[in-house]
């Protein structure tokens, strides 16, 4: 049964993505987030559902608020079956693409937010799980 706490979102065109984007602001927006964090958080849920429309051409997105005692948070779950990433250490350095982009797709993914956590076999795909949490005020 789904979690009515999550939001899911099936990524296999250029839309997706920018409604991916344009839900997780929302969502960070409901979440209590500054507008300046907000664009941070889109632009990360923007880089892992790119990359999932890039390497496996399906996934999913699912968005969450979580909590962590009197802290508050977004979290981000980006899933595809696609051909999984050989080396994630590669993956994640500045610069490092294998869609003749700028290689900022991951790192700058996991600079934006709090928590970043990549799980991936070859040939079966990729799951990133990213958390924000909002800043005690």
């Amino acid at each position: 049964m789904a979690d009515p706490n999550e939001l899911r979102l099936t990524i296999i065109a250029d839309t997706d993505v920018v409604e991916a984007r344009q839900q997780g602001r929302a969502l960070a927006a409901q979440a209590g987030f500054s507008s300046g964090e907000q664009t941070g958080i889109a632009a990360a849920i923007f880089e892992v559902a790119r990359n999932i429309l890039m390497h496996a051409q399906k996934g999913e997105i699912i968005l969450g608020l979580v909590q962590n005692g009197d802290r508050t948070g977004v979290s981000v779950i980006a899933i595809d079956q696609g051909p999984g990433i050989p080396d994630i250490a590669r993956a994640m350095q500045e610069g490092y693409s294998t869609a003749d982009g700028v290689g900022t797709g991951l790192p700058g993914a996991k600079r934006l937010m709090d928590e970043f956590e990549v799980d991936s076999v070859v040939g079966r795909g990729t799951t990133i799980t990213m958390k924000k949490w909002r800043r005690a005020t």
